[in-house]
């Protein structure tokens, strides 16, 4: 029986931690979990259904992220940055998206950042600039990118006088991939740079991403891009932090209380206090975000919108969920020995992938 694009089986988790390893040394996704990405559809599981994407529901779509993040954070990771901009097929013209999407192995990777420049010309736009941590850069077939608009060189401004930007699409033709991603952890990712020089775009591959303007009239569509990006960047650090406690757990059972001593640390009080406090408040902090994001969804399905005090929320509770992450791991770090330094450790390794992933600019801890 084919398996739902929402699911993840028990032999696809067995496949991806099997392969997790092997892709943080090469730095880069396994050949089998890349192929697990296309087979189940998870690439298009964001996009609008009427131009071949799956269109999944935001809550279904979380928690596969996370599942996928708490067995291996590089292919979580990839994942929810591709489908992410998969998403946007639905703010694309329909003609636009449908041969987007009609691509073989279609992957879109992209940044946020707007360092780049699309000048004005003819019907279209001349675009240039370097982008960085565009994660699965490798496979895509497709980069999206934000770029500073300009006209006769300077740049054109909104009615507050800041210069106006604009989301754009393009097939990785244009691309050159600049091979910089060097980080302790997420290493499969291969969250490479890329460059655009001086190529031109018909303007119908720039596009709007707000509700008010999406092409597909969906829920999906309807939800505001910064809740959006909160829900399924926190869910990714959450995995990770998920599967470091199991990690950590395994560690205090093997790890001794003293030199010469045969009591684990499992079985000291005091450390088991620390781990049940851990638990509890990550724990908490993951029931109330589901809480609120299913609501924010049948609201989404009821009346065609997110209320901007539930987006607000939604965003508090992610931060919430991934403050509770960062608590769980630094602090259980310290009793995991000097196993959880080496760096061929599965513990390490997510112990990296997490502190990679929670600098996400997004993230960043309040002041």
């Amino acid at each position: 029986m084919p398996v739902h694009p929402g699911q993840l089986s028990d032999r696809d988790a067995s496949r991806i931690a099997h392969y997790a390893a092997d892709a943080d040394t090469a730095g880069w996704l396994h050949p089998v979990q890349q192929a697990l990405l296309h087979r189940r559809g998870w690439l298009r599981m964001l996009a609008p259904r009427a131009l071949g994407g799956a269109e999944l529901a935001l809550p279904a779509v979380v928690r596969l992220e996370e599942s996928i993040a708490a067995i291996d954070g590089s292919m979580g990771w990839t994942l929810t940055l591709c489908a992410g901009a998969g998403w946007f097929a639905g703010f694309l013209p329909p003609a636009l998206a449908r041969d987007v999407l009609a691509t073989k192995r279609v992957c879109l990777a992209g940044s946020g950042a707007p360092t780049g420049h699309a000048d004005a010309e003819g019907e279209g736009y001349r675009i240039d600039g370097h982008w960085d941590y565009a994660s699965g850069a490798p496979m895509a077939t497709h980069f999206t990118f934000n770029a500073i608009l300009r006209e006769h060189g300077q740049p054109l401004l909104d009615a507050a006088g800041h210069p106006r930007m604009k989301a754009f699409v393009v097939p990785a033709a244009l691309v050159e991939i600049v091979p910089n991603w060097r980080s302790i952890g997420l290493r499969a990712t291969a969250s490479h740079g890329y460059r655009v020089r001086g190529q031109w775009i018909g303007r119908d591959h720039g596009f709007d991403i707000d509700p008010d303007k999406a092409r597909e009239q969906g829920p999906l569509y309807r939800f505001p891009f910064l809740a959006f990006a909160f829900v399924t960047l926190s869910a990714n650090v959450a995995g990770m932090a998920g599967h470091f406690i199991a990690l950590a757990e395994e560690c205090l059972r093997h790890r001794r209380n003293r030199f010469g001593e045969s009591e684990a640390l499992i079985e000291v009080p005091a450390v088991q206090a620390v781990l049940a406090e851990c638990r509890a408040r990550f724990d908490a902090a993951r029931s109330r975000f589901y809480a609120r994001l299913d609501a924010s969804w049948e609201g989404v399905l009821a009346e065609g919108r997110v209320a901007a005090a539930d987006a607000a929320e939604l965003q508090a509770l992610s931060m919430a969920w991934v403050a509770a992450s960062r608590h769980a791991v630094d602090t259980l770090y310290p009793y995991c020995g000097l196993y959880a330094a080496r760096a061929d450790s599965p513990v390490n390794r997510v112990w990296r992938d997490f502190h990679t992933a929670s600098q996400h600019a997004l993230l960043m801890p309040h002041a």
